[in-house]
């Protein structure tokens, strides 16, 4: 594996954990964000997780500053022009990862990879506005990046088999099990899943279950480790209603278009655990 040297930009929820588990692995790691604060915030929930870890015997003292001495936090894109392979973790919008793409593109060395953690949108776009399109590919890793195991793997038309072998290795020198996908809209995972959650949402709809009902089902029926709605809230409503639209755009099944009840509370803002209120509430007076 020719991977050393790891790039990672956005420095939230997911970018701060690609950043930790990349660092703890042994890579040497620079991330951004778009302001100091964001970068302060996200670099200490890393540093704060790494001291938890310390604190349960997983991680010895030198360990953990080893760790730290791995982790560059930076504001200048210029400061990866050196990386082996870049991870993009922003918004999930299309035009602002393009902009990116086309940006990274123009600083990093000729031989990185360039890599989308998106959920669901299309790599293609990403790769065309690119002048290295055998070396562009999703890497869609899961919430939490430090506990899940998968990471797909996601090719377009042109990604190299060598990209994808440099993927595999990178992935599982992370502990990971990388599957491969080809490029389309909810790759795997996402595919499979948003129609479970949308079915949920419309059976509470239409009053078939309560969703506390759905979810102690779908624990004790199938051993799922959560239910649907559990799920939404942990995921974010949000994250939810675009990946769907994404997929129903591509593939007009009547399953993946989201539910009216859905768009309602993404309008409201009730987006789930992030906001401390979805289909559940988490704030401290319930």
């Amino acid at each position: 594996m020719t991977i050393q040297k790891v790039g990672v930009v956005g420095c939230g929820l997911m970018g701060s954990g690609i950043a930790q588990t990349a660092a703890q692995s042994g890579f040497d790691v620079v991330v951004t964000e778009v302001s100091q604060e964001l970068l302060d915030r996200g670099v200490k929930k890393i540093h704060d997780a790494w001291a938890m870890m310390q604190s349960k015997g997983k991680l010895t003292a030198e360990q953990v500053e080893a760790n730290k001495a791995r982790l560059h936090p930076t504001l200048e894109m210029q400061d990866f022009a050196d990386r082996d392979i870049v991870v993009e973790v922003i918004i999930e919008q299309k035009e602002p990862k393009l902009a990116l793409f086309r940006q990274l593109d123009a600083i990093v060395q000729p031989d990185a990879l360039l890599v989308s953690n998106t959920s669901s949108l299309p790599i293609t776009e990403m790769a065309a506005v690119t002048r290295r399109r055998d070396k562009v590919a999703g890497l869609h890793f899961f919430n939490p990046v430090p506990v899940m195991k998968l990471v797909e793997i996601v090719r377009t038309v042109e990604t190299s088999d060598e990209t994808v072998a440099e993927l595999r290795a990178f992935t599982q020198a992370m502990g990971k099990t990388p599957i491969i996908a080809k490029d389309t809209a909810g790759f795997v995972v996402n595919f499979l899943l948003i129609p479970y959650l949308l079915s949920a949402i419309r059976m509470y709809e239409n009053g078939v279950a309560t969703m506390e009902d759905i979810d102690t089902a779908m624990q004790l029926g199938t051993n799922y480790p959560m239910g649907p709605f559990t799920l939404l809230d942990y995921v974010g409503l949000d994250t939810t209603l675009y990946a769907a639209e994404v997929i129903y755009a591509e593939n007009p099944d009547p399953a993946y278009a989201p539910p009216p009840l859905l768009r309602r509370m993404v309008t409201l803002g009730r987006l789930g655990r992030k906001t401390g209120k979805g289909f559940y509430d988490y704030s401290e007076k319930k």
